[in-house]
């Protein structure tokens, strides 16, 4: 079920980010991303609309927006590609009509998903906290 985020909700939620992007950016440094843990507990979660996704009263999957900027989308790793990202991304499109985010490029498997779900690249960039090439993607046209 998705619900709205609650304060309860936080550590699960930074648990999530912390595994999920460790994963999926394997070309970054796991250093980098503990290192941002407080940002995202302070800053981050507190400045964005936030849901989860629960199953069996535990938090697995969470998506943050930033405005009309998905900010984050993380599912815990072990239960991914099961469906719940995506039906954290469509929840996530009722919430706005046009959707932006940031990709890496070496995410092929995120990027994949995204254009899957009918995303395209409209920018490319250098991430200056990584040194990484990223997207920026849009939904709709």
């Amino acid at each position: 079920m998705i619900r709205k985020y609650h304060e309860e909700d936080l550590d699960s939620v930074l648990d999530i980010w912390l595994k999920a992007s460790v994963k999926a950016h394997d070309f970054v440094s796991a250093e980098f991303w503990e290192s941002q843990v407080e940002n995202m507990r302070n800053i981050y979660i507190p400045a964005s609309e936030v849901c989860v996704f629960e199953t069996e009263s535990q938090v697995v999957g969470f998506y943050a927006l930033y405005e009309n900027t998905l900010a984050a989308l993380f599912v815990v790793p072990e239960l991914q590609g099961k469906g719940i990202g995506k039906q954290l991304l469509n929840h996530a499109k009722t919430q706005r009509s046009r959707l932006s985010l940031s990709v890496y490029q070496e995410n092929q498997a995120s990027y994949q998903f995204y254009i899957s779900q009918g995303f395209h690249v409209v920018s490319e960039q250098f991430d200056e906290h990584t040194g990484h090439s990223e997207y920026t993607m849009r939904s709709g046209t």
